[in-house]
């Protein structure tokens, strides 16, 4: 730098610095989130879920119960064989004599409804151990005919079975049963057949009392009640869905619980139509907002909150 230059910064003195200051705007803008405070819809729909799955409970216990309800085991199955494949029932028992004695050589007579109006029958007898089987026939009701010789005399047990349809997975439905000939003091005691005063050949028919509770396989009875337990299971759980959407506000959880309690089923499928309602309506709750206060001072005066 010259002389000349160096003179003509005497003098020049900096500017003075401007302070900066704090500086505020205003805005109509409102910041909006999820209102997670339940909608008066959501706690109509909650209760409807709860009375479904009461309904669902309810028909579990009665499935729970064989001995008593609305369906009993023999109806649940008689349904099932109705739509089962034909030729998957396997039937196999024992025959004993009232002492408890296998009786071997002892004709039986199985007859069932193959088509409705057209019946099938087979006749096996019983091996050295009592025992006896059939393959591949018709699940549903069938007829047993038990024909025992006793020297002069021949001895028929007539009884009503319900063969067990395939189950689950299972290709097959498997029905086993024992037998217990009475005595032949007992088959005296019986009315000769026709009306005659005398006869050789005897019978004792329990097919007339037992064509409201026919004999059936006692595992397929043990399946009916499991059944139970797991519709009041589920039952629990859609309660349980219900308290946690209560808590939470949410419709994503309560929309959960119509699902489980729709697996309830209820008496006539009453869950299952209850359900699928619950689940549409909680379709139709409104989303709420509410506004969101982010600024630290009051929005009329500036002054920290």
């Amino acid at each position: 730098m010259t002389e000349g230059e160096a003179s003509d910064w005497v003098g020049i003195e900096g500017l003075p610095e401007s302070e900066p200051s704090a500086m505020f705007a205003t805005s109509d803008a409102t910041f909006m989130i999820p209102d997670t405070t339940l909608h008066p819809i959501t706690k109509s729909i909650a209760i409807f879920v709860l009375f479904i799955a009461a309904s669902g409970f309810l028909n579990g216990l009665d499935y729970a119960s064989p001995d008593s309800g609305l369906v009993q085991p023999d109806e649940f199955v008689y349904q099932l064989a109705q739509t089962a494949p034909p030729n998957s029932a396997m039937f196999d028992g024992m025959v004993y004599d009232h002492r408890g004695e296998p009786i071997e050589g002892a004709e039986i007579l199985l007859e069932w409804e193959e088509t409705p109006g057209w019946f099938n029958s087979s006749i096996t007898f019983t091996d050295a151990n009592g025992s006896f089987s059939y393959e591949y026939i018709k699940p549903g009701l069938a007829r047993i005919d038990i024909t025992v010789e006793r020297g002069n005399y021949t001895d028929t047990l007539v009884e009503r079975l319900l063969l067990s349809p395939p189950a689950l997975i299972e290709p097959y439905g498997f029905t086993r049963l024992d037998f217990n000939v009475p005595s032949s003091d007992t088959f005296a005691d019986e009315p000769c057949p026709f009306g005659q005063e005398s006869c050789t050949k005897r019978l004792i028919d329990r097919n007339e009392e037992q064509k409201e509770d026919p004999r059936m396989d006692p595992s397929a009875a043990g399946i009916y009640i499991m059944i139970g337990y797991g519709f009041m299971g589920v039952s629990v759980i859609a309660v349980g869905f219900v308290v946690w959407a209560l808590r939470s506000g949410s419709v994503a959880v309560l929309r959960m619980s119509t699902m489980f309690a729709f697996f309830g089923m209820g008496h006539y499928y009453a869950a299952c139509i209850l359900g699928l309602t619950a689940f549409m309506l909680t379709f139709a709750i409104p989303k709420r907002n509410k506004a969101l206060n982010t600024s630290p001072f009051d929005a009329n005066t500036q002054t920290p909150l």
